[in-house]
């Protein structure tokens, strides 16, 4: 995952439930338009059933130059060869997970509405940072809540690409593009939706529409 600016690229999460028929919402997923990251979050599941879920979705993402984050578990990461780790405020340090996973690893770290805590894991080695909930959230109860000129703040003074995550969907991720957001962190919006694909084609639209406003 590198940063561009523009375009803001699209990063998935997966639902909690990623067994049954998801595989193949997957594919029809990142058929529909590029997709630059996949995060695998499961909550509730030992290393082993967790690595059984997520093998036939890591094929599908690395057939799809989409790089395959696992949320939470640098133990896990390692254990499937990982594109890269995803580490909340209490999950270690990106030194620690550099050190597990290798130079080649993406490491982002979740930095709530917090310009110290995203200072901080810059200078750690983090790969990007992660702001929000920047909306009410159907995934993930927060009661951070930044603005988007968090995001212009950050993209003013640092290299390190940001994610904006938190209850995004087409007709509101706007502001957030116009304010230099890296990348889209989205679930429900995706997974939630009739049409998996329609969703992520509404997505690459709403992009394109704010990226060729005028500010």
């Amino acid at each position: 995952m590198t940063g561009s600016n523009p375009p803001t690229q699209l990063y998935l999460i997966s639902p909690p439930d990623v067994g049954g028929d998801f595989p193949a919402r997957l594919e029809r997923a990142l058929a529909a338009g590029p997709v630059a990251a996949f995060q695998f979050r499961v909550k509730g599941l030992d290393q082993h059933a967790a690595a059984r879920l997520a093998a036939p979705l890591q094929e599908i993402c690395a057939a799809r130059d989409c790089a395959f984050i696992v949320n939470d578990s640098v133990a896990l990461a390692k254990r499937l060869g990982a594109d890269g780790v995803h580490l909340g405020q209490s999950d270690g340090s990106p030194g620690e997970a550099r050190e597990a996973l290798g130079r080649e690893a993406q490491i982002g770290v979740t930095c709530h509405a917090s310009k110290h805590l995203a200072m901080e894991a810059g200078e750690a080695g983090a790969d990007y940072v992660a702001f929000g909930s920047f909306f009410p959230s159907e995934t993930k109860a927060s009661e951070h809540r930044p603005e988007p000129d968090l995001l212009a703040w950050w993209q003013s003074l640092f290299e390190i690409p940001c994610v904006a995550i938190g209850g995004i969907t087409p007709m509101n991720c706007g502001p957030l593009v116009a304010a230099g957001a890296d990348f889209l962190a989205v679930s429900h919006a995706v997974w939630g939706a009739d049409d998996v694909a329609q969703a992520v084609e509404a997505f690459h639209r709403a992009i394109g529409t704010a990226a060729s406003s005028p500010p």
